[in-house]
């Protein structure tokens, strides 16, 4: 695509995330403001949504109040024929999920895509590195799942591309300990390399169809791809439960003694 910038985001895609980020910021402190969705996993096309997560920290004090804010913001819409989908988690929330193996929490914190974010995200994301365990199987096995079913209900280039990123995404994850969401990347490293001509046809558009033969051709691809993913589990790197979570909860601590 031309004219768009390091996260496949064109000037006007690039100026609306910009509004809704000063916006949101206004209300909330964020920690990390990631630019999830196609833009992350490297199929962006010129018609895709802005896909916001945020991670935010609530004010301490207001958390030991009368009335607690709430965990999680969400919103919604088309700004200038942008389509925007922004939400925000609470700190200890994010991190309780990414102790129980939770994807798209730790994705937020590891991933490359950051449009924004404190200093304390340096401090945190070696610590969620070594709290990583072999719990995100369930997260990306699961998510895998439900995009592969969604796939045969909506036969989209972008659902098939979804299932591959999602099952790689994992399988890298249990066998390196790395966090990788580039589909392209991760088809490369294992031997998927015909998904480039899925990346260019969904880079053309957002709703771009997969035609039956391709969809036929593909199929038992992914069940080699989710079969590799059951084997990554029982071979992974990663410990069966959770490390360093004392150290996860210092930083917690700290976090909040200087927000109150």
């Amino acid at each position: 695509m031309n004219d768009v910038d390091a996260f496949g985001l064109t000037p006007h895609q690039r100026a609306i995330a910009d509004r809704v980020i000063s916006e949101e910021s206004a209300r909330r402190e964020h920690l990390v403001l990631y630019l999830s969705g196609a833009h992350a996993y490297g199929f962006p096309s010129p018609d895709s949504d802005l896909d916001l997560k945020a991670i935010h920290v609530a004010r301490t004090g207001a958390l030991v109040g009368f009335e607690p804010p709430q965990p999680t913001y969400d919103r919604a819409g088309v700004i200038e024929g942008v389509e925007i989908d922004y939400t925000s988690n609470e700190i200890a929330h994010v991190l309780s999920g990414i102790l129980n193996g939770n994807g798209n929490y730790l994705e937020r914190v590891l991933g490359r895509t950051v449009l924004g974010a404190l200093p304390e995200l340096t401090e945190l994301r070696p610590l969620v590195r070594a709290a990583l365990c072999r719990r995100v199987y369930r997260h990306y096995r699961g998510f895998a799942a439900s995009q592969q079913k969604r796939l045969e209900e909506e036969p989209t280039i972008k659902r098939l591309l979804y299932v591959l990123r999602t099952a790689l995404t994992g399988t890298h994850l249990l066998r390196t300990g790395e966090l990788e969401t580039d589909v392209v990347k991760l088809a490369d490293a294992y031997e998927l390399r015909d998904a480039r001509a899925l990346v260019a046809a969904k880079r053309a558009g957002e709703r771009t169809a997969a035609e039956p033969a391709m969809l036929a051709s593909w199929r038992p691809r992914l069940a080699h791809v989710l079969a590799t993913l059951d084997a990554a589990r029982e071979r992974s790197v990663l410990p069966e439960e959770p490390r360093g979570v004392p150290e996860l909860e210092a930083w917690l601590i700290d976090l909040r003694r200087s927000r109150f």
